[in-house]
């Protein structure tokens, strides 16, 4: 388990920006040391431990890019179309058994290997065989239609940097370097309950004045994606002492600790005062909405992080600041979330200082551009706000209105986990 101290995430001001606590994260969050290796099937979205320089270069022969006709760059034609006999065939997976030599050309397929005395291949479309030679025309470069060794990635090139989340096409590079293993970071151990006596799992009784707990599901479905083993601890009633012990009974086993709900400071918020009571806490104050209040805490070294109650809320402030705490825990690199450029389709106003995410859907214009429709009601307690829209637009600290047709940054869904 990465150990972290009591103060490390301990701050001064009144108000904390978006920028402000990804920054924090990343700087004083302690990545786990366990390391375990896995097949290649298995490394989709696991985090890489270690560098990955290049055994072999890629491609790790020079070989032909199209199917056509190999020769040597001595003997292209410069002015007109000129006739050279064919002295024999190549194909992908077996090499020339002889040398080209001058004013011939070999056959050759993509991928095969360029033959002895050959630098540069013409396509078969701009060919024409007569009387069994083939009619090269003037004007093709030297080296044209030719993938030289090392091209894509040099021997000994550093290819894949420890601390990456691998992606499909990552595992397709290690794939083509006839890697069967990876050492990466073990998976994060994630305990995750909500707080409240208004709150039934699903499948239970429930009461008039009770709802069905929907954070939770949302959290821990969010957490997968990111690539952790979760324990769903179900939720805990508003009870300080037993609050507390359930709390340090999992932080030794859990490398982060997520509640939902119960964070901010009425008299029945009782998750502050039990971490309080086994850990230390602070209250961050953010300068976001949805979302704004977020419990910090460390219990026995390990992370705590509680979460607002209303779902739109849980789920902003989880991709501000739970993925970035996933993230530095794995020892990956921060993923920088870059918003598309949209048109707004909308009219908005917002507070100074604070960045704001607005619920929307997109939709091509007649003029082909994507446009941005906002969700028609507020409330971050609307999950069918997250349901029926397609991402967030980004609304930075210094923007105060927004007006129908003004560029606006989209961040979709599928970019946030």
């Amino acid at each position: 388990m990465a150990q972290l101290s009591d103060d490390c995430f301990a701050f001064g001001g009144p108000m904390m920006s978006v920028d402000e606590a990804v920054r924090l994260i990343a700087e004083r969050v302690t990545r786990v040391a366990d390391v375990e290796v896995v097949s290649l099937a298995a490394a989709d979205g696991r985090v890489i431990a270690r560098d990955i320089a290049a055994p072999l270069a890629l491609p790790p022969f020079t070989n032909s890019a199209v199917d056509g006709y190999a020769v040597a760059s001595s003997d292209l034609p410069k002015t007109e179309a000129r006739a050279f006999p064919l002295s024999g065939r190549v194909q992908a997976g077996a090499s020339a058994q002889t040398a080209v030599r001058h004013g011939e050309a070999m056959r050759i397929f993509t991928g095969a290997p360029m033959p002895d005395g050959t630098d540069t291949v013409f396509m078969q479309e701009d060919v024409r065989l007569e009387d069994g030679k083939v009619l090269l025309p003037a004007g093709l470069k030297p080296g044209a239609n030719v993938r030289p060794a090392g091209e894509d990635v040099p021997l000994g090139h550093v290819a894949l940097q420890a601390g990456r989340r691998l992606r499909p096409q990552d595992v397709a590079l290690a794939a083509a370097f006839g890697l069967t293993e990876l050492a990466v970071v073990r998976r994060l151990r994630v305990a995750v309950f909500s707080t409240g006596d208004e709150l039934v799992s699903p499948g239970e009784q429930r009461a008039a004045p009770q709802l069905f707990d929907s954070n939770r599901f949302m959290l821990m479905a969010m957490l997968r994606r990111l690539g952790c083993d979760v324990s769903d601890l179900g939720i805990l009633r508003d009870e300080r002492t037993s609050l507390a012990a359930a709390l340090r009974m999992v932080a030794g086993q859990h490398d982060l600790i997520l509640t939902t709900g119960g964070v901010s400071t009425g008299e029945e918020d009782h998750v502050k005062a039990g971490v309080e009571a086994v850990g230390k806490l602070v209250l961050w104050r953010m300068a976001i909405k949805p979302g704004r209040p977020v419990a910090m805490g460390i219990i026995d070294g390990t992370p705590l992080i509680g979460l607002p109650g209303n779902p739109v809320a849980s789920f902003v402030t989880f991709v501000h600041v739970v993925r970035p705490t996933v993230l530095a825990l794995l020892g990956a690199r921060q993923e920088l979330l870059v918003p598309m450029p949209v048109r707004a389709a909308f009219t908005y106003r917002k507070k100074i200082a604070r960045r704001e995410y607005v619920r929307v859907s997109l939709r091509q214009a007649v003029d082909g551009t994507r446009e941005a429709i906002k969700f028609p009601r507020e409330g971050a307690g609307l999950l069918s706000s997250l349901v029926d829209t397609d991402g967030l637009v980004e609304l930075g600290e210094q923007v105060t209105r927004v007006e129908p047709g003004q560029t606006v940054g989209f961040l979709s869904y599928a970019m946030l986990m």
